[in-house]
């Protein structure tokens, strides 16, 4: 039985990432990257997949845990009949080869502890050969290798399945176990075994809290922003800028269901939300990082432009299915890769120059030739601005006029003049006219006065909550009367206090959670138009269903009150982050 979602805490070391349970079992790492192929995958599937535990010998859950202040360094602790036990995680930020430490300290008496390493290389599906070597165990297939040591007396016990160390810690003893990944090629001891645990475990911490120290944020919730910003960058590959959508894959939308996708990419729909984010808490080299990392990413024919790229910005990440693992909760097929990469997506084209934009007036440089980039991408969008799309909730079926992606047109144009007017450039007459086109006609064609909402496709009648970012965007004031109408009838999405991102199909497996960004767009959009209490309100709603480490997924079920999708989600985090800053400057909730 799958363990719920909300019960894992991430582990990153800015390159790659592992989930951990309340059981002191590591059930997802890909490695050496966040895009490699798992070598434990118990999280979509079972045992056999792949997994870490270090736990007491009982196997029970930890009895509390958190990560130290402003870090992330986790701290799992076990109340026994025998004693008390604490197991550190942490991932020392990548300097050579990847590794995962646990050190284990005794707090009372003494307590039996069992680590169980199983390893199941290529999506939890190849056992890997094992050896013994100076004072390691060794464990190989194809091209990769994995190195697990210990820097104090263990008895093993292992069998042909695992690896299993057994030992017993007294208070005020501690034991390190480290795992070290490295090309199969390679035959001498990793560098890492080669630091002790108690330096890298210092070097790791103050890696942490020096970074949250650039935080600008000092408002009521500065605990959950700042948690959010380490998650964030916590999803960052380092070498690149670019930041994933999530460290998982196939976490469903649906418990049964087929809507199981892999989010270990970066999507284009993040960029200005990103930026925007990074820049207003004080991390303006991350956001810089970021736009180096979407301008090479982007860089080609305009009519290729792709919503989603790999973490060193590579196009292609063609989705296969795991036929091998049963999936989350029997949640299949199991994916990896995305085909989102092959659809179109109009609103990207306005992601991209919003990016742009924002970073040229936050004053970070920008590439010499990105004039040349904005007129190419202008250009496309003059002969294809009226094609349908898949709009920005990547729908698998047949292509639609979204309202969000003419919106998002229309920001494009918007952004573009303005730069051409920051850049001192000429700017084309016909990109004036086509912005003001674009919104006479989602005016026209995508407002349903019978509901006094924008809606979310050109002849019909269903609501979208991408349409609650119509004011942030600047298409119309938030004092508008559509705008505040449509807020209002947004409310119809909602379900359990929490808001879904369009009305759901009943008839497919399982039950869809409420998106928990547009939760929090919705409480931006409250406060924007005058509705700060509700604001609020709903933002605290949001914060409430953060798991006990301050982590979110991509939904909620209100229903179940459980977690569902990919986790943690930066889209989540992202505008948990963006509403928190909006809030601080709303006029405060009379008391």
């Amino acid at each position: 039985m799958s363990r719920p979602i909300e019960d894992y805490a991430l582990l990153s070391d800015l390159e790659t990432a592992a989930m951990i349970g309340r059981d002191g079992s590591v059930d997802w790492l890909c490695l050496p990257r966040f895009d490699s192929p798992a070598c434990l995958a118990a999280l979509l599937g079972a045992p056999d997949n792949g997994f870490w535990r270090v736990s007491p010998a009982d196997g029970t859950v930890c009895t509390r845990r958190s990560y130290r202040s402003d870090t992330l360094v986790l701290d799992s602790e076990w109340e026994t009949a025998s004693g008390t036990v604490r197991v550190t995680d942490f991932m020392p930020p990548r300097t050579q080869l990847p590794c995962l430490v646990r050190v284990v300290e005794g707090l009372t008496g003494a307590v039996p502890m069992r680590s169980t390493l199983r390893l199941r290389f290529h999506q939890g599906r190849v056992a890997p050969w094992t050896r013994v070597t100076d004072n390691c165990t060794v464990a190989v297939a194809g091209p990769d290798s994995v190195w697990l040591g210990a820097d104090g007396p263990v008895e093993e016990a292992g069998d042909e399945e695992s690896t299993v160390y057994d030992f017993t810690v007294t208070a005020g003893r501690r034991l390190a176990l480290t795992l070290v990944w490295a090309p199969s090629h390679l035959t001498e001891l990793p560098a890492p075994f080669c630091v002790p645990p108690d330096t890298a475990l210092k070097e790791t911490g103050d890696f942490w809290r020096h970074w949250t120290a650039q935080c600008r944020y000092q408002g009521p919730w500065r605990e959950s922003v700042v948690r959010s910003l380490i998650t964030l960058k916590a999803l960052t590959y380092a070498p690149t800028g670019g930041i994933i959508a999530a460290p998982t894959s196939s976490l469903p939308a649906r418990i049964g269901g087929e809507c199981n996708w892999d989010h270990r990419f970066c999507w284009l729909r993040d960029s200005t939300l990103t930026l925007s984010c990074l820049l207003r808490s004080g991390y303006r080299e991350e956001a810089a990082a970021w736009l180096d990392w979407l301008v090479r990413a982007i860089a080609g024919d305009p009519a290729e432009l792709q919503a989603v790229y790999g973490v060193a910005g590579q196009r292609l990440l063609p989705e296969t299915e795991a036929p091998w693992l049963p999936g989350y909760e029997g949640s299949r097929p199991v994916r990896f890769g995305n085909a989102a990469m092959g659809q179109f997506q109009l609103d990207v084209y306005g992601e991209v120059l919003d990016a742009l934009w924002l970073s040229q007036r936050s004053g970070i440089p920008l590439p010499e030739h990105v004039w040349c980039l904005v007129k190419d991408l202008m250009c496309f969008l003059q002969r294809h601005w009226q094609d349908p799309d898949q709009g920005l909730w990547q729908v698998r079926g047949p292509a639609r006029q979204f309202v969000h992606s003419k919106v998002m047109v229309w920001v494009a144009a918007d952004r573009a003049l303005a730069l051409g007017e920051r850049l001192g450039a000429e700017v084309p007459g016909t990109w004036h006219s086509m912005r003001d086109e674009v919104g006479r006609e989602v005016c026209l064609r995508g407002w349903d006065a019978g509901q006094r909402s924008f809606v979310q496709a050109y002849d019909s009648s269903a609501l979208d909550a991408a349409a609650l970012l119509m004011p942030s965007l600047g298409f119309l004031p938030a004092a508008d009367p559509r705008v505040r109408d449509t807020v209002r009838a947004m409310g119809a999405l909602r379900r359990d206090g929490f808001m879904h991102r369009f009305a759901c199909d009943d008839r497919a497996p399982g039950r869809e959670g409420a998106f928990v960004a547009c939760s929090l767009w919705y409480a931006r959009a409250l406060a924007a138009i005058g509705d700060v209490d509700e604001a609020y309100d709903v933002f605290e709603r949001v914060l409430a269903i953060r798991n006990d480490v301050g982590l979110l997924s991509e939904q909620w079920d209100p229903v179940e009150g459980r977690q569902l999708g990919n986790a943690p989600q930066a889209f989540s985090h992202i505008a948990l982050v963006e509403t928190a800053l909006t809030l601080q400057k709303a006029t405060p909730r009379p008391r």
